[in-house]
């Protein structure tokens, strides 16, 4: 067991500067699997999320270009999650991309999952900015700031007004 130990070791030595490129809330063993993502690629979390794009416009998936494992997943539940190989390791072997898929229990469900994702992946890196993921997530990020802007607009008056209201009522600014 030493040499497995050892391996694992030098396995996470030599990619902890790729554990510094991936982002924030990836899972370490994830992020030691599959790596960062392609330098030039937008980094698009929202990969697996509903009503992000329509899967009509998604590129078709070639099943002889994917090669598929099932592997055990992790997280809470105990024995059910540990003693059980529910989780799909998809890979795209062309492109190098690869997804890992662990939402449910269902081994059917998380194959159909990961198969999206990968969709939606394959989209962003062919189309890049062109792509409808890419675009509507923009659109969110942009409907945030907007969002973020006027609520600080408003607590800003709102300070203005409260301090014109304490400097108005203070003792010796009686104008009546």
């Amino acid at each position: 067991m030493p040499s497995v130990l050892a391996f694992i070791i030098n396995s996470v030595v030599r990619n902890a500067a790729a554990l510094r490129t991936v982002p924030r809330g990836t899972p370490a063993v994830s992020a030691l699997l599959l790596g960062p993502p392609p330098v030039g690629t937008p980094w698009v979390s929202a990969a697996g999320k509903k009503d992000l794009v329509k899967k009509e416009h998604l590129l078709v998936l070639d099943e002889d270009e994917l090669q598929e494992q099932f592997v055990r997943g992790s997280g809470p539940g105990g024995q059910a999650t540990n003693k059980t190989s529910n989780c799909v390791v998809l890979k795209h072997v062309p492109t190098g991309t690869v997804v890992k898929c662990h939402q449910t229990r269902s081994l059917a469900l998380n194959r159909q999952r990961a198969r999206e994702i990968m969709r939606e992946k394959l989209d962003v890196l062919f189309k890049g900015e062109e792509s409808d993921i890419v675009k509507r997530k923009d659109e969110s990020v942009q409907r945030k700031h907007e969002k973020r802007r006027k609520a600080n607009e408003t607590l800003e008056r709102k300070r203005l007004l409260k301090e014109t209201l304490e400097a108005g009522s203070k003792p010796g600014n009686d104008t009546g």
